[in-house]
């Protein structure tokens, strides 16, 4: 008797594992593909409870790795968030589904400053969803000159304790704008200048780092790193004897969207997720977990002083005065890729 009753409750422990597996495949799933460590996942788990949905999330370090995936047909996601040169070509290339507006009602919430702007100019494809500059993250007690100025980077004074990241668009970038070159110049011997001037930097540099560079920052690894702004930020909550400065050349000024690929089988529930991070309370948390500026308004709003008066994170006009969008370079990525190989084996 006691063993048919322990066989018993076998059979329905069994038989309710089975109807909860079969539920959690019934229910619509969201593939989402994103930068690493760029959203607080509390946030996933509540978009599960409310809509009913799961969230398959995946991260990628660089545009480029996301692109390549897409593009090979391996892997189908719902949303995506690539930057705005990289948002460019896919549109270019329809690799994108058009948004319908009417299904994200919160995007009455983002700051029309950053609606239609030339990645996207009717914002067909996209919405924002964070934006920032690339300055230096210097360690005040390490770093006694004043830091304005990408030429500090070439300083012979912090060999080995230079940070540069681990991207070719926006290493190159950096070594153009000391150069005084547009960040999107297409011109094959300014390139190459920017090329050989990387060339000479190199035995200065301590690590091409992406994700880990605020970490070594932190942990007072080195004195200089080229960082993007909402790392920066992050990083000097950790360490308070970081400093985060916009060179008086000029920057990136970046936009990262959220848009949906054109093969993405569950569109509904992409445009549901894209509302869903667009209501004010949860792009609040957001902005609070990853450090980096919101474009929406309303969330910016209820942030504390300290952090929307920070020029670091907020700047003003003025500190982008010279500040450059990427574009999409088309067949001249080549170039970059060429110039990027022989930097990193020289």
């Amino acid at each position: 008797m006691l063993k048919r009753g322990k066989t018993m409750l076998v059979l329905v422990l069994l038989v309710l594992v089975s109807v909860s597996l079969s539920a959690c495949r019934d229910r619509p799933t969201v593939y989402v593909y994103n930068w690493g460590d760029y959203i607080d996942e509390s946030i996933i788990a509540d978009f599960e409870k409310e809509t009913n949905m799961r969230v398959v999330y995946d991260t990628y370090a660089t545009n480029e790795d996301m692109y390549v995936k897409l593009k090979s047909g391996g892997s189908s996601y719902d949303v995506i968030f690539p930057s705005d040169y990289m948002l460019t070509r896919m549109i270019e290339e329809d690799m994108l589904a058009e948004l319908d507006l009417v299904k994200i009602p919160n995007a009455k919430h983002v700051d029309e400053r950053f609606m239609g702007l030339e990645y996207d100019p009717e914002n067909k494809y996209s919405l924002p969803y964070k934006w920032g500059t690339v300055g230096i993250l210097y360690n005040t007690a390490l770093v006694e000159d004043v830091v304005d100025s990408w030429d500090i980077l070439w300083d012979p004074k912090y060999s080995k304790e230079i940070l540069m990241l681990d991207s070719q668009r926006d290493s190159i970038a950096v070594a153009l704008l000391k150069l005084g070159y547009s960040i999107n110049t297409l011109d094959e011997d300014q390139l190459a200048e920017a090329g050989e001037l990387l060339k000479e930097q190199k035995p200065l540099v301590l690590a091409y780092v992406v994700d880990e560079g605020q970490d070594k920052m932190i942990a007072g690894e080195a004195a200089l790193a080229v960082v993007w702004s909402g790392e920066a930020t992050n990083a000097r909550m950790e360490n308070p004897d970081l400093a985060f400065a916009i060179p008086k050349e000029g920057t990136n000024l970046w936009f990262d969207v959220m848009a949906i690929p054109k093969d993405a089988k569950n569109k509904e529930g992409a445009m549901r997720f894209i509302n869903f991070m667009n209501d004010p309370e949860i792009a609040l948390r957001n902005a609070e977990y990853t450090g980096y500026a919101t474009p929406n308004k309303a969330a910016r709003e209820m942030l504390p002083k300290e952090i929307t008066e920070d020029r670091s994170i907020y700047p003003e006009d003025e500190d982008l005065a010279g500040a450059e969008i990427f574009v999409n370079l088309g067949q001249t990525l080549s170039l970059y890729d060429r110039i990027w190989t022989e930097v990193k084996a020289h």
